[in-house]
């Protein structure tokens, strides 16, 4: 494996990191609190159980919102947007090439802080599954009101059933997104900077060509 001579960029922001453990903080208590409701757990007892679930839930409703708007007026969204330039190259690194001890196929810039592989999950996180597991654990927590808000057509245990579904596939997701972040060129590189901020890059990487188009935009 070549050495590379790492240079810091400051890549996250004060916001963004603040998003990103605030969002990892309600992510893990709502999935402890949510198996409690469910038997699974035993730590706050039935009752608190519930009552801090949909504290928890509806604040980060709220929050979601207002992180939704703060990245379309700073543009950050742009970082979301996906891309199949060198995504089977990212594909493949991951699948053998990381194993291997190769390069990574993608240099991150201020510009393209997530590879192509990055803004496919990110997105379909983003804009698919969390939105979901919004929807179904507000419709949940509204039952009583369904008739008032014209609902009364939905089933509450199909409702129960996918926001439960939702809750194993965020699961899925923490896990794989945990072991991630090992894979930089040290194992604390990525969480480091996510304390930070400054994320180390080789210096003498080149941007990809889909990355100067995301700069000039």
């Amino acid at each position: 494996m070549t050495e590379h001579k790492m240079q810091k960029i400051y890549l996250y922001s004060k916001f963004e990191r603040f998003w990103h453990w605030f969002q990892a903080v309600m992510i893990i208590l709502l999935l402890a609190t949510g198996f409690e409701v469910h038997g699974s757990l035993e730590l706050f007892g039935f009752m608190k159980a519930v009552d801090l679930h949909n504290i928890l839930g509806l604040t980060w409703l709220g929050m979601f919102f207002f992180f939704a708007f703060w990245m379309f007026v700073t543009h950050e969204y742009k970082q979301y947007i996906p891309t199949t330039k060198k995504l089977f190259e990212v594909l493949s690194y991951y699948s053998s090439g990381i194993f291997k001890g190769e390069p990574h196929p993608v240099n991150k810039s201020k510009n393209a802080k997530h590879n192509p592989m990055q803004r496919l999950t990110y997105l379909s996180l983003t804009a698919i599954l969390l939105p979901f597991q919004m929807i179904t654990g507000f419709l949940y927590w509204g039952y009583n009101e369904w008739t008032e808000w014209g609902l009364s057509f939905l089933n509450l245990e199909i409702v129960a059933l996918l926001h439960l579904i939702g809750g194993f596939s965020i699961l899925i997701f923490l896990i794989i997104h945990v072991y991630m972040t090992t894979t930089g060129h040290t194992v604390t590189a990525h969480i480091a900077a996510m304390f930070s901020g400054w994320e180390e890059v080789p210096e003498e990487e080149e941007v990809a060509e889909w990355e100067r188009k995301v700069e000039r935009h």
